[in-house]
């Protein structure tokens, strides 16, 4: 079992940075891939990042690339999203996800665990 429990999130002016962290349960932590999602108000969960329990990061969404940057310390089981250059647009739930059995990185279906959210809202 693992549990996850997002922070960070909050009200930004557009243009600005928040980095939202997500703290992890487990003593194999390094073993997980681990994701960020979104979802909008009125749309579906998206992907936004992924990354593998080595550090290694997957091709971001096309919508974030360049802008936002997924990193890890297994140290401190944590996984972080920094979030630079915001849009009103980018204002969502965020949530992170583990993915224990493999799967494609930027499919939902294939992550077991997930946190319960936090709310990133980006005023224009």
């Amino acid at each position: 079992q693992v549990q996850l429990v997002e922070s960070g999130g909050g009200l930004v002016q557009a243009g600005g940075s928040l980095r939202l962290s997500c703290a992890a349960s487990g003593r194999t932590f390094s073993s997980y891939d681990m994701a960020w999602f979104r979802q909008g108000p009125g749309k579906e969960r998206e992907f936004v990042a992924a990354i593998t329990g080595s550090g290694r990061s997957a091709p971001y969404a096309a919508p974030v690339k360049g802008r936002f940057t997924i990193s890890r310390d297994n140290a401190k089981n944590t996984v972080y999203l920094q979030m630079n250059s915001l849009r009103p647009e980018d204002t969502a739930v965020y949530f992170c996800a583990v993915r224990v059995y493999g799967g494609s990185y930027n499919d939902d279906s294939a992550y077991e665990y997930w946190g319960q959210g936090t709310q990133v809202t980006v005023s224009s």
